[in-house]
């Protein structure tokens, strides 16, 4: 189950700082490591860092985004500020995203953690399928980047080592589970499309699509009910474009 849990770092600046979280990752039973458009990676002070966790940073792999980063995951976490601009779902307590994300740790999970300096950008939030924030000292609740990688590691090995037994024997069924984020994008590209196609969208409305991909967020629907959705969608549609949503859909 730890296995699936992988710390996504997004353009991190100093290298020293992936060394420090690879480190914090390993003391806490994770491994994989991901990351985003680093500065300068790889770099002798990102192993010197480690400090022991040197295999944490020679597995470590690099992409060129975030959708890239999470694309095969069910739960993708974003720490940050809440954001009450983008309506996902947020954890103000550590403690409860780490047992949620333990239990859709059946298949792969992220953590995100963004720039030192300012965090995720808004459009990488929406790659999020939650937001978490870490309770800190109002008049100053500034943590490292390494800091804060080892307060949600801990919390996720933490909840992990509280699972029944049961559960590391006996995984939800594949229909149980929650769709993966390249899944949840076909949908709501598919959503989107079919309300154009309808006249209930006669202009561009970031909004209500952002509104409407926030209400699934909190849903969490199955791949099952999912794939139902998808459906539905397609009795919806035109003649014309039936036949391309079929073939996306054997994408999901």
């Amino acid at each position: 189950m730890l296995a699936n849990i992988r710390i996504v770092l997004v353009q991190t600046y100093h290298p020293g700082n992936i060394g420090a979280s690879a480190r914090a990752m390993k003391t806490m039973g994770l491994t994989k490591l991901v990351l985003v458009n680093p500065r300068c990676f790889p770099d002798p002070e990102a192993s010197r860092m480690a400090a022991g966790a040197e295999d944490v940073i020679d597995n470590a792999r690099i992409v060129n985004s975030l959708a890239e980063a999470v694309s095969d995951c069910v739960q993708v976490v974003g720490a940050s500020a809440r954001l009450r601009s983008l309506p996902l779902p947020h954890f103000d307590e550590p403690e409860a995203m780490a047992r949620e994300l333990v239990a859709n740790a059946d298949d792969p999970v992220a953590l995100v953690f963004g720039r030192e300096r300012f965090g995720l950008t808004n459009d990488e939030i929406r790659c999020c399928s939650h937001q978490v924030s870490i309770p800190a000292n109002p008049d100053y609740g500034i943590l490292n980047l390494a800091q804060a990688v080892q307060v949600l590691a801990y919390e996720t090995f933490n909840a992990w080592r509280q699972q029944p037994e049961s559960l590391y024997r006996h995984p939800r069924p594949a229909e149980e589970r929650q769709p993966t984020r390249e899944q949840l994008e076909h949908f709501h590209e598919h959503l989107g499309r079919v309300m154009r196609q309808s006249g209930f969208l006669t202009q561009p409305h970031a909004r209500t699509e952002t509104q409407l991909q926030a209400l699934f967020s909190r849903a969490q629907p199955s791949r099952k009910e999912l794939s139902l959705l998808r459906g539905l969608l397609r009795s919806l549609e035109p003649d014309s474009t039936v036949a391309r949503s079929t073939s996306e859909d054997d994408r999901t």
